[in-house]
């Protein structure tokens, strides 16, 4: 996106959109989050957040976090598109830096990148 907002075909926003990745989806994780992968029948990825207030007690921890996944999914997206992409976080996320929930990030959209030939 040229102009650098996170723009609304590029989320997942109906119950449906949830069920179709979450039914048979690619798992990328490892101790602080989980990502559901699944091919969709556009040309441009899609994300969905699912980060409950169960994980993560307070609101500011929640934002922060969604801020972060968003901006980097913003910045990596071209790397798998035709992809929608469900993110759901542990409470051990909480206690990293932002840097370090970018890397975290980074790692995830590498290997999704490698399973979709794009890398």
């Amino acid at each position: 996106m040229k102009s650098g907002r996170f723009a609304r075909h590029q989320r997942l926003l109906k119950p449906a959109e949830f069920k179709h990745v979450f039914a048979q989806p690619v798992r990328l994780s490892n101790h602080n989050m989980t990502i559901l992968v699944r091919e969709n029948k556009l040309n441009h990825a899609r994300l969905g957040l699912a980060i409950s207030k169960k994980q993560l007690r307070r609101a500011v921890d929640r934002n922060r976090v969604k801020r972060l996944v968003r901006e980097s999914f913003r910045q990596r997206q071209e790397m798998f598109p035709g992809f929608d992409c469900v993110v759901m976080v542990r409470s051990s996320l909480s206690t990293l830096s932002n840097s370090a929930i970018f890397e975290t990030l980074d790692k995830h959209w590498n290997r999704l990148a490698e399973k979709c030939g794009k890398s």
